[in-house]
């Protein structure tokens, strides 16, 4: 039998503990497709289908799944909604969420990454149905048997979870498992006396009490999930290993996980673990074969939510999701479910769908008016009253709000994200207590009954709880009463001004990869429109003069050791509170036609960095050194990084620091990433190797990577070698010239021919392309021979058949491929003759400018004769040498909008013209002009 205590369990040493959510908490937020797998060769788990027979030869009791199955859908098919309503189908209220491959979070704070929106699934990045996860692929690579999936708070794992078990349950999918168990964190913590595999199987799942000989599950296909790793108060050990170990050996709970992940145990069962990502590295990357990360909903699936969740009504609905996407903070905190059904309870109860209804400003407002409908629904007496009767209603609730507030805040500091009765007790709340606030509670701090009708508690979702500790410590500041606080701020004994402890808070909460929510809610406490939903709970004070200190504060913080995105974190506590000064400067300064001249400070910066982040439009090039800034400035600038197509960094005095924040741009999933200049940087080969952790992910998609002059030596080669290695399937470009590779280092990248050899080709044969010229396009005074590389003018029209894309008037012909990269092509010719480049759509009947090239915008071209070499765009020619020309040279760079044309002799070039900023709508096409007794040839 079970012992379970009622003391605290430890906490453990390293990180967070819990996910706000339950498997019965708000229903539509649930729904998401399947997490897709991670690995070096392949994605999803290569489970090899394993016959249901025992070693004796006898079948496994299929009553015995029945019955585990029938357990399984009366627990799980069923949810409540988070406002109390009855329990209602999964099914009917699941909506599909975003899996990605591979992870992409840094250990900075989670939501971070939500700055950048998710836009549609590009299709190199389609999704695997979850119902698919654990079904063989035996042709995919090695077998992999343990896979994590990752995800933010509230963003749906568990629910994953419950459709997994669901589908699996209802014999929907599947069917090839045959037992599937759960295992959830938050009730493995209650179990105190050493078990058994077989014991603890039997004490989760009761209809394997009765048996009186348990199967040997290791001769059948089965899945172990371990629910919620971040709720976990056990100490995983992972350095002491125990093999061979049995199902009916007795140990602790900790140390049976510890090797059911190792293999030790059931080493044929394939284990699902899900997490959120501060909590993910208690397991050491060796024991895990594939990652996958649930992201969140795009804008049609937020869309599609609220119209599960309201159904016909359609006006209250479109008048919901208005209000959303005109807040851009909402907007972007929308992509996580449950802070939906959040917005669709505050909507729907406060403001009713109104259209002309005052919608809240920032995420404070937004939090402050969630806690007051939640209150309004606890005394519905009081739901048409005056403004008076809401004040007494929330000073009625002020002494329990608060303790919910100081239970959030220690908490929150201990990375406890749930909490047991003996928590509460800690706090102040006794049972008793909770249940008379239960209406109040069911939508702001859950309880759930678990292992053995054991509670827990645990607020809604993070931000809940984070909000809860704000007005706590707002509350001590503002009384005065900071005894609580004294270890927390390192207090000594004296009075401090509101201003001094807000300021102390800001520097104690920078420092930490946690807690930004809850800064920017105490803060934003300090404005009274933020906080005025909640009057009667709050002390009345008039901050005005300390919120003008430490916006002051804020703007002059410059430390160096804040990460970049720490620093977006100041410009986002700013518009918190209601100071809009910089947010407007930098929309100015996005409308400026030349920016160069405009000094940006650092913490312009950040502002701007932010700003390009939540774009809904990707960046086409962020150049560092077009900004007017400090070298500090330019750091601050990195985020953007994840948002632009190309960044060119080079000669900014890029750091290893600089390094670890693009890595994380790198692996993010839908980053737009494809260029990367580094060149000219220090960064030698310990900078080299932190680039390579980004390099080395599925996710990285870069083509293009400069490193010319970084103090590169034979070393750095071998980590790009090995980085390359795993993620071979897409870089195409890497300068490495001026660095000190020496011969074995040059050896090591040109031996490693991935995509070809054109690497580490000095110059533009890096750019070289293959040309034909494509015969549909002939005018029918030319001949094409050598391949189609060779076209020549005769007298003699060619019997070529009519097309609509000939050239009907000149003596012109395109070649077939289309460019829209980094090209250079050379042409011998014979003069006179023009080269040059094309739009396909340009004309290709009579006589007029329209269809000759150079005579009008769709194309650029040198011509040469006996008169010299013009350069000639849209009927305007520039003169630019007397001399013959028997090669030419033309090097485009579509990103950069750029054509070059080269006089070639000698194996030396000379840049004759180049077009800049030019603005290609389509893609690019080699085009040649002749005239009688000329040729060209493509080399």
């Amino acid at each position: 039998s079970s012992e379970v205590t009622g003391s605290r369990s430890p906490a453990p040493s390293n990180v967070s503990i819990r996910s706000d959510r339950s498997k019965e908490a708000v229903p539509d937020f649930a729904g998401e497709t399947a997490p897709r797998v991670l690995d070096d060769d392949n994605i999803i788990y290569d489970f090899i289908n394993v016959s249901l027979i025992c070693s004796t030869g006898e079948e496994l009791d299929l009553k015995l799944k029945k019955k585990l199955q029938k357990e399984m859908q009366k627990k799980f098919s069923v949810t409540a909604e988070g406002n109390g309503d009855p329990k209602i189908s999964l099914k009917s209220i699941y909506t599909t969420l975003y899996v990605t491959k591979g992870e992409s979070l840094s250990d900075e704070h989670e939501f971070r990454h939500l700055k950048v929106s998710l836009k549609k699934q590009s299709s190199e990045d389609s999704s695997v149905n979850l119902t698919e996860m654990f079904k063989s692929l035996a042709d995919r690579g090695k077998p992999q048997r343990r896979v994590l999936t990752k995800g933010v708070a509230g963003i749906g794992k568990s629910f994953a979870v419950q459709k997994f078990i669901v589908d699996w349950a209802e014999e929907e999918a599947n069917q090839h498992i045959y037992f599937v168990f759960c295992f959830a964190f938050r009730e493995l913590n209650l179990v105190r006396m050493e078990k058994s595999f077989n014991e603890l199987l039997s004490d989760f799942h009761p209809t394997l009490q009765s048996l009186k000989d348990p199967p040997d599950y290791s001769k059948a296909k089965i899945v172990i999930i371990l629910d919620g790793l971040d709720e976990s108060r056990l100490k995983l050990n992972f350095e002491n290993k125990k093999t061979g170990l049995s199902l009916t050996d007795v140990t602790s709970v900790d140390n049976l996980l510890v090797n059911l992940i190792q293999g030790n145990l059931l080493p044929e069962a394939n284990i699902w673990i899900t997490s959120r990502p501060a909590a993910a590295s208690q397991i050491p990357a060796e024991y895990i074969d594939s990652v996958t990360e649930i992201k969140g909903f795009t804008d049609d699936q937020k869309v599609e939510y609220f119209q599960r969740r309201f159904g016909n009504k359609s006006s209250l609905t479109e008048s919901i999701i208005s209000h959303i996407q005109s807040s851009q903070c909402l907007d972007i905190m929308c992509q996580i479910p449950i802070f939906c059904w959040l917005c669709s309870v505050l909507f729907s109860e406060v403001f009713g769908g109104d259209e002309k209804a005052e919608i809240p400003q920032t995420l404070t407002e937004v939090m402050a008016h969630f806690v007051l409908a939640q209150t309004k629904r606890r005394s519905r007496k009081y739901e048409k009253k005056s403004k008076t009767h809401m004040e007494k209603l929330l000073e009625m609730h002020k002494e329990f709000n608060l303790k919910l507030g100081r239970l959030a805040f220690f908490q929150l500091l201990d990375n406890n994200l749930i909490f047991y009765e003996e928590d509460l007790r800690d706090n102040g709340i006794d049972t008793e207590e909770a249940s008379i606030f239960s209406g109040f509670c069911n939508t702001v701090l859950r309880e759930e009954k678990v292992f053995y009708q054991r509670k827990i508690f645990f607020f809604v979702h993070l931000t809940l709880q984070e909000f809860f500790a704000a007005l706590y410590v707002y509350e001590c500041f503002t009384t005065k009463k900071t005894k609580e606080l004294v270890e927390f701020l390192k207090l000594e004994e004296k009075d401090y001004a509101l201003a001094d402890l807000i300021k102390m808070t800001v520097d104690k909460v920078l420092e930490k990869k946690n807690g930004h929510f809850f800064l920017r809610f105490l803060l934003g406490l300090m404005i009274e429109p933020n906080r005025r939903p909640l009057q009667g709970m709050l002390t009345s004070v008039d901050p005005t003069e300390d919120a003008e200190k430490v916006l002051t504060y804020l703007r002059s913080l410059r430390r160096k050791n804040l990460s970049p995105d720490s620093c977006i974190n100041i410009f986002q506590t700013l518009v918190e509170m209601r100071d809009h000064k910089l947010k407007d400067e930098i929309q100015e300064y996005l409308q400026l036609d030349n920016r160069s001249k405009k000094e940006l400070t650092p913490l312009h910066c950040s502002a701007l960095a932010y700003m390009l982040q939540v774009s809904k439009n990707e960046l086409e090039e962020l150049d560092l050194n077009t900004y007017n800034t400090t070298d500090e400035g330019r750091r601050r600038l990195i985020p953007a990084v994840r948002s632009s197509k190309k960044a060119v960094l080079n000669d900014c005095k890029v750091t290893a620091e600089w390094i670890e924040h693009l890595v994380f741009g790198l692996k993010f999933p839908f980053s737009p990433l494809r260029d990367l200049d580094l060149s000219n940087n220090d960064l030698m080969d310990s900078g080299v190797k932190l680039l390579c952790g980004g390099l080395s992910s599925p996710c990285c998609k870069l083509k293009v990577l400069r490193l010319s002059g970084c103090c590169i030596t034979r070393t750095g080669c071998e980590y790009l070698v090995s980085a390359l290695k795993s993620n071979p399937s897409h870089l195409v470009e890497l300068d490495l010239s001026y660095n000190h590779l020496g011969e074995s280092g040059m050896k090591l990248i040109s031996d490693f021919k991935h995509d070809g050899s054109n690497r580490t080709k000095p110059g533009f044969e890096k750019y070289a392309c293959t040309l034909t010229l494509d015969s549909k396009t002939a005018h029918k005074n030319l001949l094409l021979s050598d391949g189609n590389r060779k076209v020549t003018w005769v007298e003699k029209e060619q019997p070529y058949p009519d097309h609509t894309e000939r050239f009907e008037h000149y003596a012109q012909v395109l070649c077939e491929q289309g460019l829209k990269e980094r090209c250079y092509f050379e042409v011998d010719v014979v003069e006179p003759c023009t080269v040059g480049l094309a739009y396909k759509s340009i004309n290709r009947k009579g006589d007029t400018v329209n269809c000759r090239f150079g005579m009008n915008e769709k194309s650029w071209c040198q011509s040469c004769s006996g008169h010299g070499c013009y350069i000639w765009h849209n009927n305007n020619s520039t003169f630019v040498s007397s001399l013959r020309c028997s090669r030419v040279g033309v090097y485009l760079d579509y990103e950069a909008g750029s054509i070059s044309f080269y006089k070639v002799s000698n194996d030396s070039r000379s840049r004759l013209h180049t077009f800049k900023d030019l603005r290609f709508s389509e893609a690019l096409y080699p085009a040649v002009q002749l005239y009688p007794h000329s040729s060209a040839f493509f080399c």
